[in-house]
């Protein structure tokens, strides 16, 4: 119920949003004209086809639905940006009425200046557009390097890559997959840690290109382990559990690993477990209970959202990684991100808890990054010695 509710509000909320855009738009093109007809059924077909793409895709995968979803997934980067620069008009519109900013036009010339400007923003949002899927395909490497104020038997230092939001499915599949998987491996990692939302939702995509083998391929000689996001919840997390399992990477669910007894990997479930699943993830602290946690070793924990940064931090864990924001991954929605999350991307060390958020490596949505990078983290750890303890 609580599904149906938040998707009944997207659905509503999009709406409204391209009817917005609709409005103010429909009145550059004369009535009744063959233009105007071309206009209503191109606009509303781009407004629909991604809800109708994953609706096919349920129904049967096809070249038609995957064609649907990424021209939707298109269309909703395109939506946000022709909103802002309807918003901006209105505004410019308000203030010549109430001051007169704007010199008088004839009927002839005002409809120029509207042509004109509709123009002018479709050519823009398409230049971003472009701009903005080729950089979404340009991942980074970031490089972090940490002191741990704690003895690990015989381990000295601990090379970790750290990935979180791919979206494997219908718009990121296996060429930009083994993209990534080739410079992963390339960091010679000693562990592999994937901090949620590795599928975008749909588990059939994902079977349908085999993205397992291509997952199969990552290599670092402590294991690949992974969390669970609210993506593969909102898509299923068993089956999304069972696949990952099935192709090499270990899943924590609420669970914990001790690698050569020296550090623990703290894997918690995923804040929408609630909504989407059918029990609530445990406490930070229960964990610790559960699983007997020596805290005189060192301690990661990943969680995929950061809103729980405060337990980590009580805690002493001494790091913590999370993705989920995507840094926004489309300005200027990095300005909300900021104002609703404590960390809501980068590295901060609250206490003596080093908190990482990454921006991500694949995108959600729309296929597009701007003004940000897509990025996989290379962590070092380094521990002290029994002398320097002392």
């Amino acid at each position: 119920m609580q599904f149906l509710i938040f998707f009944s509000i997207v659905i509503v909320g999009f709406f409204l949003a391209n009817y917005y855009i609709f409005s103010r738009s429909i009145a550059v093109f004369e009535p009744g004209s063959l233009l105007r007809k071309l206009f209503v059924f191109t606009f509303w077909t781009l407004a629909a086809s991604y809800f109708v793409g994953r609706v096919l895709e349920r129904i049967q995968i096809s070249f038609f639905s995957d064609s649907l979803v990424w021209i939707g997934s298109f269309w909703m980067g395109a939506l946000l940006y022709f909103i802002l620069i309807v918003l901006l008009l209105d505004v410019l519109k308000i203030t010549n009425y109430f001051f007169g900013i704007f010199p008088q036009l004839n009927t002839d010339n005002f409809q120029k200046a509207k042509t004109i400007t509709f123009i002018f923003s479709v050519l823009l949002v398409a230049g971003l557009l472009v701009f903005g899927f080729i950089n979404a395909r340009r991942p980074i490497i970031k490089s972090i390097t940490i002191d741990i104020s704690k003895y690990s038997n015989e381990l000295k230092e601990l090379n970790i890559a750290v990935v979180s939001d791919i979206h494997l499915g219908t718009i990121i599949g296996n060429g930009y997959l083994s993209r990534v998987v080739s410079e992963i491996n390339s960091l010679k990692p000693d562990i592999i840690l994937i901090a949620g939302d590795l599928l975008d939702e749909d588990l059939e995509p994902v079977i349908r290109q085999n993205l397992g083998e291509t997952l199969r391929m990552l290599y670092a000689p402590k294991g690949v382990f992974a969390i669970m996001g609210n993506h593969e919840y909102i898509g299923g997390v068993e089956a999304a559990s069972k696949y990952l399992s099935e192709h090499g990477i270990v899943v924590l669910k609420d669970s914990v690993v001790l690698i050569d007894n020296s550090i623990y990997i703290i894997g918690r479930d995923d804040k929408e477990s609630a909504r989407f699943g059918s029990s609530s993830r445990k406490s930070l602290q229960a964990l610790y209970d559960d699983f007997e946690i020596d805290e005189s070793l060192s301690v990661i924990v990943l969680d995929h959202q950061p809103v729980d940064i405060n337990s980590a931090v009580l805690l002493n864990a001494d790091v913590q990684f999370s993705g989920h924001t995507h840094k926004g991954q489309i300005w200027p929605i990095n300005y909300l991100v900021n104002a609703i999350f404590k960390v809501g991307y980068g590295h901060q060390e609250i206490n003596k808890t080093n908190v990482i958020v990454t921006s991500g490596i694949g995108t959600w949505g729309p296929p597009i990054r701007i003004g940000n990078s897509p990025e996989i983290l290379s962590v070092k750890l380094r521990f002290n010695s029994l002398d320097e303890l002392k």
